[in-house]
């Protein structure tokens, strides 16, 4: 299968094109396109040293049939068909055809090193050929080793971790960490936010697309309205006290929504006058994804009581964790806390390999450097687009929100589907959120350069277009 399309369009027929094509895919993305069209080059993908070995497993339609019958039918996928992913290198990614993709969506903010890091690759191997498994209860020096060089990550007193398997876990235990420590149960947290699929987590989720009926206990801020509403919540809707107040510092499912400024220590002071701890959801924003800091809070000039982390912090493995101060932490002591798989050897190992390779690599100056010159040609691009309502975000965590109707903000839910599957099919992947799912979410590895996004980091300065927008700014032209 040809991977890329670089071939001029001639201004005969759109249909020239097709019998040019050995892809079948590409024949149909050129039929696609108007005659008014066919003088525009579609976008060239950097080059890449990289082909994966030839795939001989099952096929999109056996996959398919197999998932149907034996998977949770809440299980969804992108696009009209589903691509079968079965190779990874860095930020790219390969289909089942050996077909190259732009991963734009980083398997939703996780890959933070880039696919399959050799560095990150081989600690996993070395750990897993000596002891994959073994549980707190014995001595290893991989999970103790990962701690230290988290908690030095982290300002303050926080420096105190319990490893959990997940994001929702980790959001799940420091809900429960901070009820135990303030006896009370009121949690508070900032409408449109996600914090996980749990019980517990799902009460402090304020997006009915998330939420199922069950008890819950939260009341959620309107981040609009500013710490005031936390206030008027805890003197309203509260006893006047609260055991937390949970946020993150850019909503990712959300739609890539910052905090405004001055929010964040507005209301810890709230929430911490009514008793409460503040609790820092950094799920996705941690990890050195906003460039500007290596955690999303940092941006606020605020301290929490209760760090939450996964995704990135593992590069893909399963892993997430909480970090507190040595105060707070003493409250699981009150019975007996266990997690069989927290802090498994493998993964720990994995997330300490994860930060030498954010540090060796200066992928937090990267995600800066890049994520600032693709939100400025984002920016350009909306410009032309009217159906682009707004640009969002820092480092290499944006929003592209696309709207019928500027003054509306009439979500364009329909339209953003018809553009990633156009963007697919140029070879570039991109993911959705927002509670309407009309806004683009960009969280790429953090090793995306200038060439995807035009340069490779401190090389060769800027001189290309960037293949992600020009591939969006074709495809929306398509509309």
């Amino acid at each position: 299968m040809q991977r890329v399309l670089t071939r001029e369009l001639s201004s005969s027929s759109s249909s020239l094109l097709a019998r040019l094509c050995s892809s079948r895919k590409l024949a149909q993305l050129a039929e696609a396109i108007s005659p008014e069209q066919s003088n525009a080059v579609l976008p060239k993908m950097p080059p890449f040293d990289y082909a994966p070995p030839p795939y001989t497993g099952p096929r999109i339609e056996e996959i398919l049939r197999k998932r149907s019958e034996f998977l949770s039918p809440s299980m969804f996928y992108f696009y009209k068909k589903p691509l079968n992913i079965v190779d990874g290198k860095m930020q790219y990614l390969f289909d089942e055809d050996g077909r190259r993709y732009l991963d734009a969506f980083g398997g939703i903010a996780t890959v933070c090193c880039g696919h399959c890091h050799p560095d990150v690759i081989e600690a996993i191997i070395n750990q897993t050929k000596r002891l994959q498994h073994s549980t707190v209860v014995y001595l290893n020096h991989a999970i103790a080793d990962f701690a230290e060089a988290l908690a030095s990550k982290l300002p303050g007193d926080l420096k105190v971790v319990f490893f959990t398997n997940s994001g929702t876990e980790a959001n799940e235990l420091a809900l429960m960490m901070a009820r135990l420590y303030t006896g009370c149960h009121d949690v508070v947290s900032v409408r449109n936010a996600y914090h996980g699929n749990a019980a517990g987590t799902m009460g402090a989720t304020a997006q009915s697309n998330w939420k199922f009926n069950i008890v819950q206990r939260c009341f959620c801020s309107d981040g609009e309205k500013y710490a005031k509403d936390v206030q008027e919540i805890i003197e309203f809707g509260t006893s006047g006290h609260v055991a937390a107040f949970i946020s993150e510092a850019i909503q990712g499912v959300g739609g890539i929504l910052e905090l405004a400024p001055g929010y964040l220590p507005a209301a810890y002071k709230s929430i911490r006058k009514a008793g409460g701890l503040c609790i820092a959801d950094e799920v996705q924003s941690g990890f050195a994804r906003t460039g500007s800091h290596f955690w999303g809070f940092e941006a606020h000039g605020v301290v929490p009581d209760i760090v939450t982390m996964a995704k990135g912090i593992g590069n893909g493995l399963p892993i997430g964790a909480v970090v507190t101060t040595p105060e707070i932490a003493k409250v699981l002591t009150r019975r007996s806390y266990f997690n069989t798989f927290g802090g498994n050897p493998v993964c720990t190992a994995g997330g300490l390999a994860v930060l030498k390779v954010l540090e060796k690599e200066r992928l937090q100056e990267n995600a800066l450097v890049v994520g600032s010159y693709l939100k400025g040609r984002l920016e350009n691009l909306q410009e032309k687009h009217d159906i682009i309502g707004d640009v969002r975000g820092r480092g290499l965590m944006l929003g592209v929100e696309l709207v019928t109707d500027r003054r509306s903000k009439a979500p364009a839910k329909a339209e953003i589907l018809r553009v990633m599957d156009q963007m697919k099919e140029m070879g570039v992947l991109v993911g959705k959120g927002g509670f309407y799912g009309n806004v683009f979410r960009i969280t790429p590895p953090l090793c995306f350069t200038k060439d995807d996004a035009g340069e490779k980091f401190l090389t060769h300065f800027c001189l290309r277009q960037t293949f992600l927008v020009d591939s969006m700014d074709l495809a929306i032209s398509k509309l």
